[in-house]
């Protein structure tokens, strides 16, 4: 008998909730003889959770008033028209706001606003650090190549700093899209017991001031964030507040150091 192939949209589907009762036994079947597929179907999983522990909250927002009112239909036709358009507008910023709003409540911010940078941070530290098989694009084995592609798409010279003193060591890095000001480097690390961090690395736009360290935490989710020149960095951990300060300051040092 010939098992019927597995495609990856299945998987996904498995992973989300989604697949169809009626294929659920053939995919449980290929899982127990692919354990790689499994681990994958896991991992993805888990990114789902995380995702939706750093965001569902914001569902949980009550609707601001002017939300509410411009929801309204007035009476008169053309006036309904633009509160259409005003509630449509509005629901553009909650969207685009609510979440970076919600992730980094409390924070005050004056000047520039790295509000992005953390939030932006934490969703890619959220969507690869649980990767088995994929959790980078290129790996420490080939890191001097890794260093000098990122610098040249960043347009700046990067260099990963050493944290194996802090029991972390390098694993690898990635390729990202930015939010308008070019690429992103991320790079991961990982210690003895498999737990993860990132440091993630912006180019920010040109006459951006440098500001001091700024800290957000959700969950068990924490993020040191702050703009030195024309970089800003966030490094992302699942660990105390404390214990990734540390961190944070070993790695600030080395940025700092000349080059």
């Amino acid at each position: 008998m010939t098992m019927q192939a597995i495609s990856e949209a299945q998987l996904h589907a498995l992973a989300d909730g989604a697949l169809p009762e009626e294929e659920r036994a053939a995919i449980d079947a290929h899982l127990r003889a692919h354990p790689d597929d499994a681990a994958r179907v896991d991992a993805w999983r888990e990114q789902n959770r995380q995702l939706r522990a750093l965001f569902d909250p914001v569902l949980d927002e009550a609707v601001p008033p002017a939300l509410r009112q411009a929801a309204s239909p007035p009476a008169a036709n053309g006036a309904w028209q633009r509160h259409a358009m005003q509630a449509a507008a509005a629901v553009v910023l909650v969207i685009a706001g609510g979440a970076g709003g919600w992730l980094l409540r409390g924070s005050v911010t004056t000047g520039t606003n790295p509000i992005s940078l953390a939030r932006s941070a934490a969703i890619a530290h959220a969507v690869y650090t649980p990767e088995v098989r994929h959790p980078v694009e290129v790996g420490v084995e080939q890191e001097a190549h890794l260093v000098q592609w990122l610098s040249k798409r960043l347009g700046s010279k990067l260099q990963p700093p050493a944290l194996s003193p802090l029991g972390y060591h390098l694993i690898g890095g990635r390729l990202l899209p930015g939010d308008g000001d070019g690429p992103v480097a991320q790079f991961m690390y990982e210690d003895g017991g498999g737990k993860r961090l990132t440091l993630y690395v912006a180019k920010e736009r040109a006459g951006r001031q440098e500001t001091a360290f700024r800290y957000t935490q959700e969950k068990d989710l924490s993020v040191f964030y702050w703009i030195d020149d024309q970089l800003g960095y966030a490094l992302s951990a699942s660990l105390p507040k404390q214990a990734l300060g540390k961190i944070a300051d070993a790695v600030y040092a080395q940025l700092e150091q000349p080059r």
